[in-house]
Order: structure tokens, then C-alpha cells, then sequence
């Protein structure tokens, strides 16, 4: 039902959104839609390391300590 959309159909959307929003309003609508996007990926970029290094520390084994004990010689 709802395909790809053709240049025509597209042309048709760019008209009715120009007509209902004007066309003062639509670079102030755009320019908060580039900044939301910019903080999104931001945002991304500081949870991903923190994501990456869970799945690291579950998948390394545990490593055994190993405790050398010294010999005291009594006199």
C-alpha cells in the first residue's frame, strides 16, 4: 500500500508542507531537528564505551591470583 515514494509524490509533500508551515518557519524547524540529531550521536558516543566494556569483562575469565608463600626459617 505504501510503496516507494516517486518525485512527484515527494514534490507533492515539499508543496503541503511549505503551504501549512510557511516558509519562515521551516530553516528555525530544521536547524532544531539538526541540533536534536547532533546531541543524539553525542549522547551514543559516551554510552558505547561504557556498553563495550561490560561485554569485555563478562567474556575474559577470571583470573586466578596465585599467592606464593614464603618459607620462614626459625633459628
Amino acid at each position: 500500500m505504501f510503496g516507494r515514494f516517486g518525485w512527484a509524490e515527494i514534490l507533492v509533500i515539499v508543496v503541503l508542507v511549505v503551504i501549512l508551515f510557511g516558509h519562515n518557519k521551516i530553516p528555525g524547524m530544521m536547524k532544531n531537528l539538526a541540533d536534536g540529531l547532533n546531541i543524539f550521536k553525542k549522547e551514543l558516543k559516551k554510552t558505547e564505551p561504557k556498553a563495550q566494556d561490560k561485554k569485555n569483562a563478562k567474556k575474559a575469565p577470571a583470573k586466578k591470583s596465585t599467592v606464593v608463600k614464603k618459607s620462614v626459617k626459625k633459628k
